[in-house]
Formats: C-alpha cells, sequence, structure tokens
C-alpha cells in the first residue's frame, strides 16, 4: 500500500517537471519571437517560474553538451533522462512485484 503511494508520487513529479519542461520551452519560443511580452506581469511570472524550474537541470545538462552555438538541446537531453527515469522506475517496481517485495 505505502509503496504504490512511493511510486505513484515519483511518476507524478516526473510528469509534471516533464510538462514543465516542454511548456518552460514552449514560453522561451513564443518570448523570442515576440508572440508574448515580459512586460506584462502576468507572462513575466510563469516564465520566471517556469525558468526557475527547468535551469538547474537545463544547466548541468549544458555543462556536459558541446557548444551548438545558438541550438539549445538541453530541454531535449532533460526529456530523454525523464522519460528514462520514469521507463527505470517502472522496471524497478516491476522487479519488486516479481521478487516478492512488493505486495
Amino acid at each position: 500500500m505505502i509503496l504504490d503511494a512511493v511510486f505513484y508520487l515519483l511518476r507524478a513529479a516526473l510528469d509534471l517537471f516533464w510538462w514543465a519542461v516542454v511548456i518552460a520551452v514552449i514560453v522561451q519560443l513564443l518570448v523570442q519571437f515576440g508572440v508574448l511580452d515580459t512586460r506584462n506581469r502576468v507572462v513575466w511570472s510563469i516564465a520566471d517560474f517556469l525558468y526557475r524550474v527547468t535551469e538547474p537541470a537545463f544547466r548541468r545538462v549544458r555543462q556536459w553538451l558541446p557548444n551548438f552555438g545558438p541550438v539549445d538541446l538541453s530541454p531535449l537531453v532533460v526529456l530523454l533522462l525523464i522519460t528514462a527515469a520514469n521507463i527505470l522506475l517502472n522496471a524497478v517496481r516491476n522487479y519488486m512485484i516479481r521478487g516478492g517485495l512488493y505486495f
């Protein structure tokens, strides 16, 4: 019972972070193309929140990626890592079920 809650919360956290990365990329593109104006307080607040949530992960990935100039591939790598973590989480859960450690 308690492990169900733990696995559910971990999966939910990974899903929320995945969506935060996707929305952060979309908002940043809309700001760069001038569709959204950061002088608007609501737009600035949303963009700032998404930046603060996603930038630590992006920064760590950028340290390992080569410099591609204006192209930033760190969101793509972060999305792949989140998906890999989700797959690993499901594999651990299935291993625990098969091993009898999970009821």
